[in-house]
């Protein structure tokens, strides 16, 4: 069998929001027992069918690495992370939808891996207005997705939803909330499972195809 094209995505965001279980649901979709903090980086493959159903599928590696979630401003840590931000395919954003401060560090997460040789420039929080303009001309593709839905109340999942729902539309990218200790948010066919694979699609599309649809040649 011919080795499989790969591409590789970032998993960003806060310690304690739950990428690596998040990453150990989507390549093995079975729950994590017993999460550990994540020093470093961590990788691990999902295959992808891309264009599923069409003619044109074929079958990727998405390496999916989970990126330890420190948010310390020490240029150090982000020089030691920078070395996991080379040759990025796309990212997938990752927030606590009961820590409303892991949704805000979001764009301070999206902008150190897009402007990785550029030291960010102190808080993009102010008073709750953020920088949009600073990720209006991103080319990688994003996925945002909330963590911990299980545990919001349902009389105030409707609020907090509502609360976090631009950050979709600030990054341009789809949403998807879900609880990581439940398979059954990404089953096949619901409309979580739909975006993730039209998410990897675009991923794919990025790094092997031009627009016109042909294939980029790599050497």
């Amino acid at each position: 069998m011919a080795a499989l094209d790969r591409v590789k995505v970032l998993v960003l965001g806060d310690s304690g929001v739950g990428k690596s279980s998040l990453v150990h649901l989507l390549c093995h979709n079975q729950v994590l027992g017993n999460p550990s903090w994540t020093v470093g980086c961590s990788v691990d493959v999902r295959i992808h069918d891309y264009k599923e159903g069409t003619p044109e599928e074929k079958t990727y590696y998405i390496e999916l690495w989970d990126v330890g979630g420190s948010v310390g401003s020490a240029t150090s840590v982000k020089s030691t992370r920078a070395v996991f931000y080379n040759s990025l395919n796309g990212i997938i954003l990752v927030h606590d939808l009961t820590n409303k401060k892991s949704s805000q560090n979001l764009y301070r997460w999206s902008l150190e891996a897009l402007n990785r040789d550029i030291a960010p420039t102190g808080v993009l929080v102010t008073n709750g207005d953020y920088d949009r303009e600073q990720f209006a001309d991103n080319q990688i593709p994003l996925l945002v997705i909330g963590t911990k839905l299980d545990q919001i109340p349902e009389t105030k999942r409707n609020e907090v939803l509502t609360r976090t729902a631009f950050l979709a539309e600030d990054f341009n990218a789809e949403e998807i909330n879900l609880d990581c200790t439940n398979p059954r948010y990404l089953a096949a066919g619901s409309s979580n499972a739909v975006k993730l694979s039209r998410f990897f699609d675009k991923v794919i599309e990025k790094r092997y195809f031009l627009r016109d649809g042909n294939q980029v040649c790599n050497f």
